[in-house]
């Protein structure tokens, strides 16, 4: 049998069912899925970002009552809220940062690179997130 003969390797789609359990994607492929769901989860929290923001500046009394919600029987539930909408920001901030350096240095993209600068995006990301996690919950 000639090389020629030979079958061809098929690639198929990945089926949900089977393949995504065992399927493993590479740390560039998560933060690209990841950075798409932090900045749908800013856009479907705009709302809830303008009406901070509308509380916080208006008057003393408006801010008194944001700070308020923050302490009352709900106030762990908005600042889950509140954390989630830090994790969206800087989570979106860095893989676009990430984003518009690899579209500056054309020369920089490569596999490595991108593995790369994906783990240090995440690690930024996360760190600052429990630290002002930490913060927004009164660690310090």
């Amino acid at each position: 049998m000639t090389e020629q003969a030979k079958k061809r390797p098929e690639f198929r789609n990945i089926n949900v069912f089977k393949d995504l359990t065992t399927y493993r994607m590479p740390a560039a492929a998560v933060l690209s899925i990841l950075h798409r769901v932090s900045g749908m989860i800013l856009f479907i929290l705009l709302p809830f970002i303008i009406w901070m923001f509308d509380k916080s500046l208006s008057s003393e009394i408006s801010y008194g009552d944001f700070t308020s919600v923050f302490h009352g029987p709900w106030g762990w539930f908005v600042k889950l809220v509140c954390l989630a909408l830090i994790w969206g920001y800087l989570h979106h901030f860095c893989a676009g940062l990430r984003h518009l350096l690899m579209d500056v240095n054309h020369h920089v993209v490569t596999k490595e690179f991108g593995k790369s600068s994906a783990l240090v995006c995440f690690a930024v990301s996360l760190v600052l997130t429990v630290v002002l996690g930490a913060k927004l919950f009164g660690l310090f």
